[in-house]
């Protein structure tokens, strides 16, 4: 979940401090203009509105450097400091909108990859610079040995810090901080895992499966996993760098892995890795999720008197659904976050099909 320290400021913070200061202005040079004090009276309210205008701008704006996270260039990987990683590749991708983007830690700040925090589901901060705002990003396959990760990155209309990273080239420093745990996993927890991802949403699930099924194909895992994911077009689909791996795995090892490819229209040019005839057309919803989750197999006198549940629906089996994805999404599969992106009820599509809070895990679209 995302909690963005203080001193690194959102667009949204910025505005309200200017509209404090504007205001505070104003009701000075009215204050002053009534004649209802006198001519010192006024020129001291006048003062007083832009010094406190400038205070509070002042707060918003300037980074308190006891609140923000420093910048060490010759320390471990950390959440609790910034370090300058350097981009070493940048490519486009079949939707101009997203760019895959390699970014290399230094050899002296490189952590040990054993550690707990480098288990799935992890994310880096990246700071732009202009503006002193932070947001995360999700590793596709973590950091290997060499220090490198590798980020698909969408550019949004409102993603300030998106837009920053795809205007860097090749060889330019930009600074992150990290890993921070989204989700905990657990070796051989459940059965199936369940990840309804939308958008860029799919990149925690991504690493999930690049650290448990692609980077160790003779895993013994008994957890089978299965992506239910969504774009508006077809053009808008993970790049064939993401989907062809996947879906090689899951030709391969069916029982491992399952795949299903959503779009919202069929219009539009076409995927190069994945042919139309593979998509569905519409959105994942509650008859998706009882396909793959083979419900609706039950006898009518059950139907009738029962409500499904995480045992009915999976057949006794211990099922987590883990979802990534543009904010109406997932309030409509699993019900809407809570305050300040808590987990908040399940509803929605899971809701009715019976599953609580302890089958449902709701993540915050990052990138």
């Amino acid at each position: 979940m995302r909690s963005l320290p203080p001193a690194f400021l959102s667009v949204g913070r910025y505005r309200q401090a200017c509209v404090v200061a504007r205001r505070n202005f104003a009701r000075s040079v009215s204050t002053s203009a009534t004649g209802s004090v006198s001519s010192r009276a006024g020129a001291t309210s006048l003062l007083f509105g832009l010094g406190s205008g400038a205070f509070v701008a002042s707060y918003f704006l300037w980074p308190d450097p006891s609140r923000a996270a420093p910048t060490k260039t010759n320390a471990l990987l950390s959440p609790t400091h910034f370090t300058p990683v350097e981009v070493t590749s940048t490519e486009t991708c079949p939707d101009p909108s997203t760019r895959l983007m390699t970014l290399t830690v230094p050899r002296q700040s490189i952590p040990s990859t054993d550690q707990a925090a480098f288990e799935p589901i992890w994310s880096v901060y990246i700071k732009d610079d202009d503006i002193q705002v932070e947001r995360p990003f999700t590793p596709l396959e973590g950091i290997d040995s060499e220090g490198r990760i590798k980020l698909w990155v969408k550019k949004y209309e409102k993603g300030e810090v998106a837009r920053w990273l795809h205007s860097k080239h090749v060889g330019d420093k930009i600074e992150i901080r990290g890993p921070i745990k989204t989700w905990s996993w657990k070796e051989n927890e459940w059965d199936e895992i369940v990840m309804i991802s939308g958008g860029t949403g799919i990149t925690p699930f991504y690493q999930l499966i690049h650290k448990e099924l692609l980077s160790q194909p003779a895993t013994t895992s008994k957890t089978r996993y299965t992506l239910l994911h969504s774009s508006r077009r077809p053009i808008e689909l993970p790049p064939q760098e993401m989907l062809q791996p996947l879906i090689a795995y899951s030709q391969a090892h069916p029982d491992k892995l399952r795949l299903s490819f959503f779009v919202d229209s069929s219009d539009g040019p076409s995927h190069p890795t994945m042919p139309s005839s593979s998509l569905t057309v519409g959105r994942i919803g509650k008859n998706a999720i009882e396909r793959v989750m083979s419900i609706g197999t039950k006898s009518w006198w059950q139907s009738l008197f029962h409500r499904a549940s995480a045992e009915d629906s999976a057949r006794g089996k211990k099922v987590m659904f883990l979802l990534c994805g543009p904010v109406p999404m997932v309030a409509a599969i699993a019900g809407p976050f809570g305050r300040n992106f808590s987990q908040g009820d399940v509803g929605g599509a899971l809701g009715e099909l019976g599953y609580g809070k302890d089958s449902v895990w709701k993540l915050e679209s990052v990138s």
